[in-house]
């Protein structure tokens, strides 16, 4: 059997990169539970993608680390502590080798709405937006019926959210 594959070069250890589920929380009571999503250009698919803030992990660095680096890089925002780091995970096995961390990162806004200055590499356009959690799906369909792309690791997010507040909604009225 022949295999069409793909494989990251850039390899510095073990991890390849972070993915970052930045929660957002404010000292403001109306402030409700949300997260960071962007969109950038991915020439593999010709298109804007919305996903989670992410990025390569350097030679001699953390996932937690790239995490908490990257997502002020890309956003802007800076991040108060890490809350979980999954396992080495792979998305897409029967194509690449290539693999990852989700990094779940507490950030909490002292204001809000605020616009910290993101800090990009040169050849970065990252377009960065807060949603608020409870609405992520309606926002994603809402991406996708304008030509977005919808990455897979943010859509299964958003899909467990969806279904355990549905459930939790539906336990509640039993």
């Amino acid at each position: 059997k022949i295999w069409e594959v793909a494989e990251r070069t850039t390899r510095k250890g073990e991890i390849d990169a972070v993915a970052i589920l930045a929660l957002l929380e404010s000292k403001k009571a109306d402030f409700k539970p949300s997260t960071i999503i962007i969109e950038q250009y991915r020439p593999p698919v010709e298109k804007y993608v919305i996903e989670l803030p992410a990025g390569l992990v350097d030679e001699g660095e953390s996932a937690e680390s790239t995490a908490l680096r990257e997502l002020y890089e890309e956003t802007g925002y800076k991040g108060d502590e890490v809350i979980d780091s999954s396992p080495l995970l792979v998305s897409d096995p029967g194509m690449t080798n290539a693999n990852m961390k989700l990094v779940v990162v507490k950030v909490t806004l002292d204001d809000y709405p605020s616009s910290p200055k993101q800090n990009l590499d040169g050849d970065e356009h990252i377009v960065r937006r807060v949603i608020e959690l409870d609405s992520l799906m309606d926002e994603l369909r809402a991406y996708e019926k304008r030509g977005f792309t919808i990455d897979a690791r943010l859509s299964h997010f958003a899909s467990g959210w969806e279904l355990a507040n549905k459930f939790s909604k539906a336990a509640k009225s039993s």
